[in-house]
């Protein structure tokens, strides 16, 4: 049936293998990074993983492309519902496979991101995210067209194809045990990575980082409950999801260490700071690690800590924002 193309659920070392191999040549191998001033702040030796290098501006580009990759020959297009990062990782994914894409957006995306979606040639359904249901608006064109879903977080290939992230960071961190902040909406990033580095770095832990207000995935993983958030619109607006997963939430509950959170001022300092130390665009959803690595070393263990940018798709105005916010703060 259209938009239900029969998959198994298991996210395993073979299939995040398997995802890794249709990546290569693909997807680009992004830095690991480092500055002795973010260093001195943290109190740490802080590595940056720059996903906000990665086609489209984000990390979503690798499990767009391993979702887009496993499909059967004969599907025409593919339908997925996002704010902008896995919009464009889709689009970009769906256009190299000759396949057509359909992305339903809400109509307060960031300007930058809906203008980069439509550039890569993807149609636009815009909807309110107050008065209307994504997931109905996507199923609907899903099932009148014919083409596949991919959603943003909980779907096996998407998580597998994340999880390349994990499999190269534990090539370019050698033997470094250290807690690896990942910035967590739904948690196909966190999750994947997660899964990686259990089978091929175990010194590592991941842990997921929240904006204030948005923290489901923190107070689940302190609880074993989950209760979704009740607010729609925020700063980070690439990492607002109601709820972890139903695939990725199990992996990150056996996996991963306590959720961390952060404020929009430490976001926006953070932001400032990549640019400044790593000359680094990272949008303020990509910039929640950072953050916590930065502002919140207290809660971190360990002599090392790696953080995940993983987005760099950020408007003009909120740039110039986190700019003034760091200056402000080095005035006083």
């Amino acid at each position: 049936m259209a938009g239900h193309v029969p998959v198994s659920e298991s996210v395993d070392l073979a299939r995040i293998l398997a995802a890794q191999a249709r990546l290569a040549g693909r997807a680009r191998r992004t830095p690991l990074l480092s500055s002795p001033a973010l260093d001195a702040l943290a109190g740490r030796r802080v590595l940056v993983k720059a996903e906000c290098l990665q086609h489209t501006g984000s990390f979503k580009f690798r499990g767009g492309w391993a979702a887009l990759s496993a499909l059967p020959e004969g599907m025409r297009g593919v339908v997925a519902a996002s704010s902008g990062n896995h919009a464009q990782g889709v689009a970009l994914a769906a256009a190299r496979h000759g396949r057509a894409a359909v992305i339903v957006m809400p109509d307060d995306a960031p300007a930058t991101k809906i203008a980069n979606t439509r550039a890569l040639g993807a149609e636009l359904v815009l909807y309110d995210r107050a008065t209307q249901d994504r997931d109905a608006l996507c199923h609907e064109i899903a099932e009148t067209r014919g083409f596949a879903l991919i959603p943003p977080f909980d779907h096996p290939e998407v998580i597998a194809g994340q999880a390349s992230v994990g499999l190269e960071l534990a090539e370019q961190a050698g033997g470094v045990a250290a807690q690896v902040l990942v910035c967590c909406g739904g948690g196909g990033l966190s999750a994947g990575i997660a899964l990686a580095l259990e089978a091929r770095a175990p010194q590592m832990q991941v842990r997921t980082v929240e904006p204030e207000g948005f923290d489901d995935t923190a107070r689940a993983l302190a609880t074993g409950i989950v209760t979704p958030n009740t607010a729609r619109t925020g700063l980070c607006d690439a990492i607002l999801t109601p709820a972890p997963g139903r695939l990725t939430f199990p992996v990150l509950r056996r996996l991963a260490g306590p959720g961390l959170v952060v404020t929009d001022i430490e976001v926006l300092r953070a932001m400032a700071l990549a640019f400044s130390r790593l000359k680094l665009v990272i949008e303020p959803g990509g910039a929640v690690a950072l953050a916590a690595a930065l502002f919140h070393p207290e809660k971190i263990a360990g002599e090392s800590v790696i953080v995940i940018a993983s987005g760099g798709n950020v408007d003009r105005a909120v740039f110039i924002r986190a700019l003034n916010e760091e200056a402000r703060h080095a005035d006083c």
